[in-house]
């Protein structure tokens, strides 16, 4: 059994995709063991709850330095015993140390195809101004591996969407989200828990 972390800093629609898949059989021999959240306020920690999964919050406004949260955020993983960790729009930078301990292990879902619009600076409704002030006609989403750099992790799957006439940040957003980011977060997730399956 894939036992998976999900850390997040808002919402969550990316958990409840992930949720739902698992729920439908799509994805299977996985759970989610965990969501963490840096946002005490984050509706993700709510949907945890909701399915009876540990809900943490662990923020970096309640440690006198960045060393101190990083300690507490690697040492709550590590107690989890955790096979996957999935990155859902977590706006907190993974601390080095965890990547090599977890090497092959983080997944993250960005909302462009990447090498298009990413890395330090584009997240959340950024990524999406910066594509439509580029006049992109495609944009899309990519899960990829996380390593040292920022969204320069070998990619494990993306989708394409339409960009229209019209659109703003927003409605690209939630386009991309519906049609892109709930369908293949899941599948990657899938994909690596067959993998672990295949090899047991």
């Amino acid at each position: 059994m894939l036992r998976i972390g999900v850390l997040v800093s808002g919402g969550g629609t990316n958990l409840q995709a992930v949720l739902d898949a698992i729920e439908s059989g799509q994805i299977t021999n996985a759970e989610v063991a965990v969501v963490i959240s840096n946002n005490q306020n984050a509706y993700a920690l709510k949907r945890a709850e909701i399915y009876g999964i540990d809900a943490v919050c662990i923020s970096p406004k309640d440690y006198s330095n960045r060393e101190l949260f990083h300690d507490e955020l690697l040492a709550r993983i590590d107690a989890y015993q955790l096979d996957l960790i999935v990155l859902a729009g977590f706006l907190v930078t993974i601390p080095e140390r965890m990547i090599k301990k977890y090497r092959n292990r983080i997944i993250n879902i960005h909302p462009s195809l990447i090498p298009a619009f990413c890395g330090t600076g584009y997240y959340g409704l950024k990524v999406h101004e910066a594509a439509l002030a580029r006049g992109v006609k495609i944009t899309g989403a990519t899960v990829h591996y996380v390593d040292e750099g920022t969204d320069t992790g070998p990619i494990i799957l993306q989708k394409a969407v339409e960009v229209k006439e019209g659109d703003t940040p927003e409605m690209l957003q939630k386009r991309v989200m519906e049609e892109a980011e709930w369908k293949i977060l899941p599948q990657a997730i899938a994909m690596i828990a067959k993998k672990q399956e295949e090899k047991a």
